[in-house]
């Protein structure tokens, strides 16, 4: 059972070298959803699979979450490798 307390925001590297910024609360699962092992996942990163998961942040809600893929995504691609590199 999937503990809904535990989010998680994330960065996927897509085959097409693009960053995918998401959040889950089972980080395992949507990452195969993305992949297209499991049905969902957003369009994208299933027409540039295979993507591999390249960073996570805990958030201590879904709104910090939210709040947090939000700044990661405003990002430059530069500052979002740093982030990655840390």
């Amino acid at each position: 059972m999937v503990d809904s307390s535990k989010w998680v925001v994330y960065l996927l590297r897509c085959a097409n070298d693009h960053l995918y910024c998401g959040i889950t609360n089972d980080l395992s699962k949507r990452i195969k959803q993305h992949n297209g092992e499991l049905k969902g996942g957003a369009k994208y990163t299933k027409a540039n699979k295979p993507c591999r998961l390249v960073f996570q942040e805990n958030a201590i809600s879904r709104s910090a979450a939210l709040k947090r893929e939000s700044e990661i995504k405003k990002l430059k691609r530069i500052d979002k490798i740093k982030l990655i590199n840390l």
